[in-house]
């Protein structure tokens, strides 16, 4: 393509709202344009971006034996109802009415719609196994749409469903998929990781991992092993419990001789009540403590014990409760609970429920609150002074932690979800009906999964971890443009008969390329091509008269004089 001829409105600056590299560089570049917050224009080099990329999601989907279809958006609010995420869901499921009165919601993912359809269309074994996909559109009412594409409320997503007679034929599936996608992420050029995750809204008991491009602006951490294999979402990931390297000795737990107190000892701690203050007001380590947070979980309270210098996974918590919903405390409660102000809480003498972080079950004693206003405990002894219901991993891997396959220390790293499969099971079969009959006449639920890629968000990733100082350079099978030939000027009948000639050629060979014919300065020509980022740049200049061109590596200072047959045959090579 000419670029006179191209709408590419690039900005020597980037508005002062884009706070992400990869946001900064799709507006200036030209790429996406804002219409309100979370909700863009893709622009002619964007849009050519977005189908390279479904352009290789359609192709790893096919080949793993997924059928494509295409959805509605607008879906009846009974669905929702019937599944149980209409509540669920919360404020991101956007609603609204018909001129009917009747109730729909703009589709953040397609679990019900999908279901439906096989339910009513399939009803024998010798149907199964199916995998359909789409990419569609998705809207959610993000409480804070941020970093440009990262986080919308409207987006381009790769959903695709599979439905199985059983868990091995879902674990096939899976595999399928995951290498599917494996091979989609090696192909746009990520640099990413498959981590063990929570399911979220989606629901769903078994096997699930997020496919994460590793980026500082990621909004995911990641805890991965040193050594092995190992690595899992925060939500997710386990560690080996140990007891705290910090001196026993030094935590004011043990008298002058060394021998622990056969019972708590009372301190007094007027107006102290978070752990900081503590570790000042004690002269102590933070993993001296034992902190008592009460929570509710599904409107009961329970007590969470958690060594101080933790801090408690809600996710894990959820899941070992089996609740729906946690969330800590008010005030009134935890005083009603523990007869005492936040900050003073402890486990001796509570009647609700106790839940033990697998680092305090290994303690040999502690510093807790009495609760009783200022005042705390010392010397307290789990297990000893106090009994607890249940002990499991209730807090968050943290620096230092130990990897729980091989033992070697967890490094955290950040990164952006690009892509997300999941174990559904029969959650969403069971609700809907969604049943076959087996090879002995016997009605079963189908087993299903369900698998997500951010197409728009690739974009992103994919700006974010190729991004250099001027610009971007694109992988080759994302680029808008894989080959960019700029004359220095367009006046020079020389310079343009042979940059002309390599463009046609490698037209007529089927290379996306961009002639830059525009009447414009040599600079204005090379910032602009920056921000359109092409893996290939060739400039007819000073040696265009000896049928010579300037091959560019995008990003570097790196450059090299080459002839026309020389430049078409390493392009199309």
């Amino acid at each position: 393509m000419k670029q006179s001829k191209l709408f590419i409105p690039t900005l020597r600056e980037a508005p002062s709202e884009a706070e992400a590299i990869s946001h900064q560089i799709l507006i200036r570049g030209g790429y996406i344009r804002p219409l309100a917050s979370g909700i863009y224009t893709y622009l002619p080099l964007g849009k050519r971006v977005l189908q390279n990329i479904e352009t290789i999601i359609r192709q790893e989907m096919n080949k793993s034996g997924a059928q494509e279809i295409t959805m509605p958006a607008m879906q009846p609010a009974e669905l929702w109802h019937a599944s149980g995420r209409y509540e669920r869901y919360g404020p991101e499921l956007i609603r609204l009415q018909d001129r009917h009165g009747r109730e729909f919601a703009l589709g953040p993912t397609h679990e019900e719609v999908v279901t439906t359809l096989v339910r009513d269309e399939i009803n024998s074994y010798r149907q199964l196994p199916l995998s359909l996909y789409q990419i569609q559109t998705k809207y959610r009412d993000e409480r804070r749409p941020r970093f440009g594409l990262l986080r919308g409320r409207e987006f381009l997503m790769k959903d695709a469903y599979s439905f199985d007679k059983d868990g091995d034929g879902l674990h096939l599936s899976y595999r399928a998929m995951y290498e599917a996608y494996t091979n989609v992420f090696t192909r746009t050029g990520l640099n990413f990781r498959a981590v063990q995750a929570d399911a979220g809204a989606i629901g769903g008991e078994g096997e699930t991992h997020e496919f994460m491009a590793l980026a500082d602006i990621g909004e995911d951490t990641l805890a991965v092993c040193t050594a092995c294999d190992y690595a899992a979402n925060l939500e997710k990931a386990e560690y080996r419990a140990v007891e705290s390297t910090s001196s026993l000795a030094n935590r004011g737990l043990y008298s002058e001789n060394n021998q622990l107190s056969p019972s708590p000892i009372v301190v007094s701690t007027p107006g102290v009540h978070t752990i900081d203050e503590l570790v000042d007001y004690m002269n102590v380590e933070a993993s001296s403590f034992i902190k008592t947070l009460i929570y509710l979980c599904d409107q009961q309270p329970v007590a969470v014990l958690i060594r101080g210098d933790h801090e408690v996974n809600e996710i894990k918590l959820k899941h070992k409760v089996g609740a729906e919903q946690v969330e800590l405390a008010d005030a009134s409660t935890v005083s009603q609970v523990t007869q005492a102000p936040v900050g003073f809480a402890g486990p001796i003498g509570l009647t609700i429920p106790i839940l033990v972080d697998a680092d305090v079950s290994v303690m040999t004693a502690g510093i807790t609150g009495a609760n009783q206003v200022d005042t705390h405990l010392t010397g307290v002894r789990p297990g000893i002074d106090f009994a607890f219901h249940h002990v499991a991993s209730l807090r968050n891997a943290s620096v230092g932690d130990h990897c729980p396959i091989c033992n070697h220390t967890l490094e955290f790293i950040r990164g952006i979800e690009v892509g997300h499969v999941f174990k559904l099971g029969n959650k969403y079969s069971k609700t809907l009906g969604a049943v076959f009959t087996d090879a002995q006449g016997k009605s079963q639920e189908m087993v299903m999964g369900c698998y997500g890629i951010g197409v728009s968000r690739i974009m992103s990733a994919v700006a974010e971890q190729y991004q250099h100082e001027s610009g971007i350079v694109w992988p080759t099978e994302l680029a808008p443009f894989r080959v960019h030939i700029i004359p220095i000027s367009v006046k020079d009948t020389h310079q343009m008969a042979l940059a002309t000639a390599l463009y046609n050629r490698l037209l007529d060979s089927g290379v996306e390329v961009l002639l830059d014919d525009r009447e414009e300065r040599v600079g204005v020509k090379f910032k602009d091509a920056d921000l359109i980022g092409s893996p290939i740049r060739i400039i007819a200049g000073q040696l265009a008269d000896q049928g010579q061109f300037e091959w560019k590596i995008p990003g570097t200072k790196d450059r090299e004089i080459i002839d026309f047959d020389t430049a078409f045959h390493r392009i199309i090579s």
